[in-house]
């Protein structure tokens, strides 16, 4: 395994490049009151998926040039080395990748919280409002006959509302334990596995004989090769046969999932039961 390249052409792809102009912080100033926090977390986790993907390329540029730094010394240990600490530091950039990946799917968690927020807030403001207009129309005109309607209207709008609100506390606490149980333990394999890589690269190190000589001296030829090959090997099998760990809390995840459908469903039977309530009074 090697990680020099062929040639020399992808040099000039690590030019700066300008950043791509966005409406971004305009969108943030037309979110909803309700989802306006959560709509900046999200971004800032958008920042942070990026700084992780642009890590993992510098890692695996610097891999590269280092392998090729190390072809050119004129010396065979550091030439062989330097070439598999590339590779093991490579695959060290490659997990940056695999975890901003996962840092994604724990950010499309937090979206349906703050979709869930969104759709919330007209269902309060139509409440809000209508419950404002009755105490209006109290103080002008207390014997209105509009009273009657609005107050009609308040009941259904408040039972739509109770609904909203119990999807949102459900959705909210269903979709942060995902969120970041995604990302810890994507953030667990991603530690694990670089201290495999970490291990197997100081084993590498250890081959690499820097006995001080003298002037004149001529240092014992490099016999290391077959052995720095077989590190590679067993790194590489390290990384295949790794599992995450199953944790007591895992099973208590689990468990909790079920009853959580099952509360859903009953909250939205009462829901519907609520509504028809509220049919039946408008029509009376």
């Amino acid at each position: 395994m090697s990680i020099r390249s062929s040639g020399k052409s992808n040099k000039s792809s690590s030019g700066a490049q300008l950043p791509s102009f966005s409406f971004n912080s305009l969108r943030g100033q037309t979110q909803p009151e309700l989802s306006r926090k959560l709509f900046k977390l999200i971004k800032s986790e958008n920042n942070l998926i990026n700084a992780h993907e642009a890590a993992g390329r510098e890692r695996i540029q610097i891999a590269t040039q280092l392998s090729e730094w190390g072809e050119n010394t004129a010396d065979e240990a550091v030439s062989d080395i330097s070439d598999k600490v590339g590779v093991v530091l490579s695959e060290i950039g490659e997990l940056e990748d695999t975890y901003a990946h996962a840092l994604d799917d724990s950010r499309g968690r937090l979206k349906s919280i703050r979709n869930t927020e969104k759709s919330v807030q007209p269902s309060r403001h139509g409440k809000a409002k209508i419950a404002d207009d009755i105490a209006k129309l109290k103080m002008k005109e207390p014997e209105s006959a509009r009273l009657v309607v609005l107050e009609q209207e308040l009941v259904r709008a408040e039972a739509e509302n109770l609904v909203a609100e119990a999807q949102l506390t459900n959705i909210t606490r269903q979709k942060l334990k995902e969120a970041y149980d995604t990302e810890f333990l994507a953030t667990i394999e991603r530690a694990e596995k670089q201290i495999i890589l970490a291990k197997h690269g100081r084993r590498l190190l250890s081959l690499i004989d820097d006995t001080p000589v003298v002037p004149g001296d001529t240092r014992a030829q490099y016999t290391e090769a077959n052995n720095a090959r077989q590190i590679l090997n067993d790194c590489e099998d390290d990384l295949r046969d790794w599992r995450p760990e199953v944790e007591e809390h895992d099973a208590a995840v689990e468990q909790q999932a079920a009853p959580i459908k099952e509360r859903e469903s009953v909250t939205d039977a009462d829901s519907v039961s609520r509504l028809d309530e509220t049919e039946s009074l408008a029509a009376a």
